[in-house]
């Protein structure tokens, strides 16, 4: 009751006015919206009595316009109502998704300006999604965003697991701190600091990227994001205080958005609950986006896939096939060029995986490297880089294609643009078409380096706008894509399923340049995958790089055990076994979970979780009696309870268990584990024991 007393004084305070109140379905959620004294929206959420979101202010300034969207207003009408159906997604964690929420519509017109604005909140039992509307009207027709004031006001100095605000990259190291503690870290910048952060920290101004994480005093869990980014800039997070306020990145002219009424914003989320299984169970974000597009879907399959990419990092083989520092697309003759003699896409390395792919039961085989472009490809912002339709002269294209074919397997396209978006624009027709013409139905795409257009960001409306027209042409070719160094996701995947995964944070690619700490991948699932599916390219079960090179002391900061059960902790419906293929021939014992593990789902349990600290997930294989369970911890090691009612009852299983041995540790001694085979039933309950930096993977049919 003291927490209901202390928003009504916050209330008062603000003079607000013209209550209105919505509540979740389950009644523990209350959503609180008002007009201050100025004509100010105002919205504040409690959960259960407690204040998540303490009174906070809504509104937009549009460019070169004295008067804007931020006061004024008066309410004009309310609309409340309330939607209790489900959806069947293509692919995903469950086979049906429930949508429930209450909504509240809010009509406000501000008589300054004689312009009409709507309010949209929805109220689901785990979270709260709000965006701005503008409807077509005599007074705003076209307009410049100069800023967004949405407000989230937060109720205590929470732990928070943050990214700087970097407009160009999500691809950090998380920092786990109290709020109060995050200016203070960036200005001393005791973090890997990105390269684009400095623009606008000398500005004064200090951001984190969503989604933002946290666990408050009194063990609330929130987290901060957005749902349906489409032709908007993403969000960061400015903070003053304990109280956040939206902050849009700005494209080459320091503009925000260009906006044409009859237009919606982006969703604002809130996630909340008292028990962090379920920010990672919640729907709220794919339930706030459209649903699919796509005339047809049947095209669209989950994959599962190895290829030429690990040995790049560890191995020392190169994307380019030449020395040569300076070369033209078009006009550079790479059959007069010398061979580098590192080259990784070969015909006959290729072949090599296509063979292992094959054998194993994978289904496409990724080639990086495969095309002409890579010698003066980065750091040079250059435009004409690739042209994706021609290939070094060491990779037979046509060759392997039908080799692949004979074999039951399918080559994955890779379109490195360098970041050269408009290059991309201009080719990416004649470019899937070439994919159709030679058999490919899923590409890679990435995006190092600065955009061009040259001063934009990648999470700018333009290069947001990029991405989601890269995957609508795409789809009119049947072709999946997979988008790596694009813009956080924010689930969009409902809308355009043929978006099977993104990359978007720090990758297993960063192993080798640096490493991850032990809790990223007991964080990652709070944070980056809210969104959406991420190809984070796990199975590395070579651990410690000195195998390949004395000099090596890059390392992979888990257990080998714990690359097994990432197949299940972090969801994707494009999953790849990422290590080279003669590490796998070392290890067949465990290699069997890699192959035997599903990639579409039909159940998902949140078994246990703590952001930062473990996690524990079974997950249902789409159309068949087989479970998987992952279960991952920090650098602390800890004792999984894993119980298994959710088996059917009254019947007996069999379950392989892949675990840490006694002396496991991810530092010291990373690749020992122990396989055993159990049988079990709906009443047991398992508790294996993780290793530092640990896992466990079980297979129960």
């Amino acid at each position: 009751m003291k927490y209901f007393f202390g928003l009504l004084l916050w209330m008062n305070v603000l003079g607000l006015s013209a209550r209105e109140t919505l509540k979740s379905p389950d009644g523990d959620l209350e959503l609180t919206f008002s007009l201050d004294q100025k004509g100010t929206p105002v919205y504040a959420l409690t959960f259960k009595g407690k204040p998540v979101i303490l009174p906070g202010k809504l509104g937009i300034v549009i460019a070169n316009d004295s008067i804007s969207l931020r006061d004024g207003f008066t309410m004009t009408g309310t609309r409340v109502s309330s939607v209790n159906d489900s959806w069947v997604p293509v692919w995903g964690q469950s086979s049906r998704i429930r949508n429930h929420y209450n909504e509240l519509e809010v009509t406000l017109y501000q008589e300054k300006r004689a312009t009409e604005i709507l309010l949209r909140f929805r109220l689901f039992d785990d979270g709260l999604g709000f965006r701005y509307e503008f409807p077509k009207q005599k007074n705003l027709n076209y307009f410049i965003i100069q800023d967004e004031l949405t407000e989230f006001s937060l109720a205590g100095d929470h732990k928070a697991f943050w990214l700087p605000g970097d407009y160009n990259t999500e691809e950090y190291r998380t920092s786990t701190t109290l709020i109060s503690e995050i200016i203070p870290r960036l200005k001393t910048r005791t973090l890997t600091v990105g390269e684009n952060y400095p623009l606008y920290e000398n500005k004064g101004v200090f951001s984190v990227q969503s989604p933002l994480m946290m666990k408050s005093p009194d063990n609330l869990y929130i987290n901060i994001h957005e749902a349906a980014l489409v032709d908007y800039p993403a969000m960061s997070l400015e903070l003053n205080d304990r109280k956040f306020k939206v902050h849009l990145t700005p494209d080459a002219v320091g503009n925000k958005a260009y906006i044409q009424t009859g237009f919606t914003t982006p969703w604002r989320t809130v996630l909340v609950s008292d028990d962090a299984r379920d920010i990672l169970a919640s729907n709220t974000i794919l339930n706030l986006n459209e649903p699919c597009a796509l005339e047809t879907t049947d095209w669209i399959k989950p994959v599962k896939y190895v290829g030429v990419w690990w040995e790049m990092f560890v191995k020392g083989s190169t994307w380019a096939y030449t020395n040569e520092t300076n070369t033209k697309l078009g006009k550079t003759d790479y059959s007069a060029l010398t061979p580098n003699g590192t080259h990784g896409a070969t015909t006959e390395n290729v072949k090599k995986y296509i063979d292992f792919a094959a054998k194993h039961g994978f289904d496409q085989v990724l080639v990086e490297g495969w095309n002409e472009g890579w010698e003066d490809w980065y750091g040079l912002w250059k435009e004409d880089v690739f042209d994706f339709v021609t290939p070094y002269p060491d990779f037979d294209l046509a060759y392997l294609r039908d080799y692949a074919q004979s074999k039951g397997v399918r080559l994955m396209m890779h379109h490195e643009t360098s970041a050269a978006a408009t290059n991309y624009e201009r080719r990416m027709g004649e470019a899937f078409t070439f994919m159709n013409d030679n058999r490919y139905n899923a590409v890679k795409t990435g995006y190092v380096g600065y955009p061009i257009p040259r001063g934009e960001w990648r999470s700018g409306q333009w290069m947001a706008s990029h991405y989601l027209r890269v995957v609508k042409e795409a789809a009119k070719h049947h072709i999946m894509v997979n988008s790596h160094e694009a813009v956080r996701p924010t689930g969009l995947c409902r809308t355009y399923p043929n978006w099977l995964a993104q990359e978007s944070a720090r990758g297993t690619e960063f192993e080798a340049l640096g490493g991850s700490a032990p809790d990223h991948t007991t964080i990652l699932p709070f944070t980056r995958l809210v969104g959406g599916p991420m190809d984070y390219t796990p199975g590395i079960f070579q651990l410690t790089f000195d195998y390949y090179n004395p000099d090596n002391n890059n390392r992979v900061h888990t257990t080998l055990v714990k690359q097994l059960a990432l197949y299940v902790t972090m969801y994707s419906p494009l999953q790849m076994a990422a290590d080279l293929v003669e590490n796998y021939e070392r290890f067949p014992d465990a290699f069997r979970f890699i192959k035997d593990v599903a990639v579409d789902w039909d159940e998902t349990h949140i078994l246990e979780a703590e952001p930062g600290d473990y996690i524990t997930i079974a997950r249902k294989a789409k159309g068949k009696a087989e479970w998987f369970v992952g279960g991952i911890t920090d650098e602390n090691g800890r004792t999984a309870k894993i119980d298994l009612g959710f088996l059917p009852a009254g019947r007996k299983f069999t379950a392989i268990i892949y675990e840490d041995a006694k002396d496991t540790h991810w530092e010291t001694n990373p690749m020992t584990y122990k396989i055993r085979t159990v049988e079990v039933t709906s009443k047991t309950v398992l508790s294996p024991v993780l290793a530092p930096g640990g896992g466990v993977a079980i297979s129960i049919k």
